[in-house]
């Protein structure tokens, strides 16, 4: 089950550099779009940052999601963010064969302060999965906003939703 939770988010993730690829700078660092006026490029810092919360956390068993770097260089640095894909893709390959049962330790804060609740390797990267699905339809908003058309199938669609309403970016 691990490879395929691995493989699944490293194909997201090569999703986000297709994109990256697809899209010049101004448009990666472009926050005009309301409501809430956020670029491309924090979404996908954004997500990484949650990744790496749970790569920094993971030998000593406590994943703090709260703990986030932020480091704006991946929000304004297309080419810097896709470097830092690679290095993550590689980071989570080399996860395949790590004994993983036992259950970590991740705190985040639910809207009502810090809580810790227990959590597999699985499924810690499962929702980080789906959260960067989450911010990838996001994406797709600020895109269509700003009137540039990319074709990427399935990129901000969540995999159960049906073919034929998953048409992608």
């Amino acid at each position: 089950m691990k490879q395929l939770v691995i493989s699944s988010i490293n194909y997201n993730l090569s999703s986000a550099i297709d994109l990256l690829n697809a899209i010049d700078s101004t448009t990666y660092q472009n926050s005009s779009v309301g409501p809430y006026y956020s670029s491309i490029g924090s979404h996908i810092r954004h997500t990484l940052d949650f990744f790496d919360c749970i790569i920094s956390g993971l030998d000593s068993n406590n994943i703090d999601l709260t703990a986030r770097k932020r480091d704006e260089i991946l929000s304004t640095d297309k080419e810097s963010a896709i470097h830092h894909i690679y290095q993550l893709q590689e980071t989570l390959l080399s996860y395949i064969d790590t004994n993983t049962d036992y259950l970590i330790h991740v705190t985040d804060n639910l809207g009502q302060g810090k809580v810790t609740v227990n959590y597999t390797l699985e499924s810690i990267l499962a929702h980080a999965n789906s959260h960067a699905v989450h911010h990838y339809a996001t994406i797709g908003y600020i895109l269509n906003r700003l009137g540039v058309e990319i074709k990427i199938p399935g990129f901000g669609y969540n995999p159960t939703t049906p073919v034929s309403k998953r048409e992608g970016i």
